[in-house]
């Protein structure tokens, strides 16, 4: 059992999940920060520029809206960067895998005439006794002085 636990525990996907959650949550704290320190105050700039411009009273309680748009922005960047920075190439990378890999067919049955050529040549083996015919001369070998390949017909 612990053996097992052991196996998927040092699996590769395992520690990459690991791996990728570490670097999100360092990049959700590097996002939090811009969105706090650089698109939070220019929404209070838009608001009209006071120290509470991004937020409003209601009855003595305070709502504020800026932290609102920030979290949503801190969401959009997000998103996109790990859509366009993971998701897309991970995407390309199972494609081009997918392109690569050639289903294996097996091979056709062979024709008739594949058949019946095998039959004769079985046949033709089986009465010469096992005896093959030679292959063809080459040049330079003795039989012929022109050195042809194939002996003259009679």
């Amino acid at each position: 059992m612990l053996k097992g636990f052991r196996d998927f525990i040092l699996r590769g996907n395992i520690i990459d999940l690991a791996i990728g959650v570490v670097i999100g949550v360092a990049f959700n704290g590097l996002v939090t920060k811009f969105t706090d320190d650089f698109i939070n105050p220019l929404i209070n700039l838009a608001g009209g520029g006071k120290p509470f411009s991004g937020t409003w009273k209601v009855d003595g309680v305070l709502f504020r809206w800026s932290d609102f748009i920030n979290a949503i922005i801190n969401f959009v960047l997000i998103a996109a960067v790990l859509y366009f920075l993971v998701v897309v190439p991970m995407n390309r990378f199972n494609e081009m895998r997918r392109r690569g890999v050639v289903a294996v067919e097996s091979p056709l049955p062979p024709t008739d005439e594949a058949v019946l050529l095998a039959e004769i040549r079985d046949l033709l083996v089986a009465a010469n006794a096992g005896v093959v015919a030679p292959g063809p001369r080459r040049p330079g070998e003795t039989g012929g002085a022109t050195g042809d390949v194939m002996p003259p017909r009679p």
